[in-house]
């Protein structure tokens, strides 16, 4: 696995603040909520960026950094926001930004919802800066204009693919539709392999001048491996050891998450077993593993790891189909088979 990433270029910046209001206590604690939001993650997007520059004849590492780090930003402003989206306060076992100053406002002696309120605000305006960061760091990136623009339109590309994929995940958990296990496909695709696969491949390769034919097999490897990636992570939620997960195995099950897991389990007799656990604020783990019992016993499981293998299958033939090199595919698929809490 890589390792953290590293400070440099625009990710360094934007983690220096931009200056602005130094003696302002708010803005402070704003710009370095938002700094720190960029920190603790495994860099895979990065990695994906320069897997692909290299594989593709890059050589420039100053230009490819600067890519790997608009990316990264990118991902931090997605993870606040979708923490935001998901009422969460605490990402890679520390308080978020929410967390953060929710504890800011109990600590002035705040009550209530403000203390909510103001701590989702501060998270929705620190995933704004980093979603700004990230836009500026495509824009200048030290390459030929063509290939700057062709930057901007995967970024503007890959951010309203993640949007529409990220309503259609909270819409179906409205339980107002019944979301096919197509549907749930399609949103793993928007809403993860587009942005966490697809992007840092597609954009390793424009840096370093690929053809339009590489680059439309690298979005497809990517999206088939961001898929089989988003499978997996659907299994962990429900069947996942805690203790390696670092994920409640009760979680998706009562946020009542529409995942291929449940919709196909809504196809089978096992249904009336699952049902009652789907959105259940007070689901009892007792009542999960009988939930779980009707997901293995119809099939369910077995389903989605079927689909999940080959999905990774499919990436592989098209890879080599291309004439992709084995440094791509292995960098790839090696970050979906080995750890599926790399995306993190």
């Amino acid at each position: 696995m890589t390792a953290a990433v590293e400070a440099r270029g625009p990710l360094a910046g934007f983690r220096a603040g931009p200056g602005l209001l130094p003696h302002d206590d708010e803005a402070r604690a704003l710009f370095a909520a938002a700094g720190d939001a960029t920190r603790g993650g495994r860099g895979v997007r990065p990695h994906l960026v320069h897997a692909a520059y290299r594989a593709c004849g890059g050589t420039d590492a100053v230009a490819c950094g600067h890519l790997a780090d608009a990316v990264e930003l990118l991902h931090a402003a997605f993870v606040v926001h979708d923490d935001v989206i998901d009422a969460d306060d605490v990402r890679r076992g520390r308080p978020n930004v929410a967390g953060t100053f929710a504890g800011r406002a109990l600590a002035a002696g705040a009550q209530g919802d403000a203390v909510r309120g103001y701590g989702r605000a501060a998270a929705i305006l620190a995933g704004d800066l980093a979603l700004v960061a990230a836009a500026r760091a495509f824009a200048t990136v030290p390459a030929p204009e063509p290939v700057v623009a062709a930057l901007g339109g995967l970024l503007e590309e890959t951010v309203a693919l993640s949007a529409v994929g990220e309503l259609r995940d909270v819409r179906a958990a409205l339980h107002v539709d019944h979301p096919t296990v197509a549907d749930a496909l399609a949103v793993a695709e928007l809403k993860t392999a587009v942005y966490s696969f697809s992007l840092p491949l597609r954009a390793g390769a424009l840096l370093a001048g690929a053809g339009p034919a590489v680059v439309a097999a690298l979005d497809r490897v990517g999206r088939l491996a961001g898929v089989a990636f988003q499978l997996q992570d659907d299994l962990l939620g429900v069947f996942g050891d805690e203790r390696v997960t670092g994920k409640s195995a009760l979680g998706d099950l009562r946020e009542g998450k529409v995942t291929a897991l449940v919709a196909h389990a809504r196809t089978t007799p096992a249904w009336p077993l699952v049902a009652p656990a789907l959105g259940d604020p007070d689901l009892t783990p007792e009542r999960a593993r009988t939930a779980r019992a009707a997901l293995e016993a119809c099939g369910s499981r077995a389903f989605v790891e079927d689909l999940a293998a080959q999905h990774l299958e499919s990436a592989r033939e098209v890879a080599r189909a291309a004439g992709l090199t084995e440094t791509v595919l292995d960098a790839l698929l090696s970050l979906v088979a080995d750890d599926p809490r790399c995306a993190a």
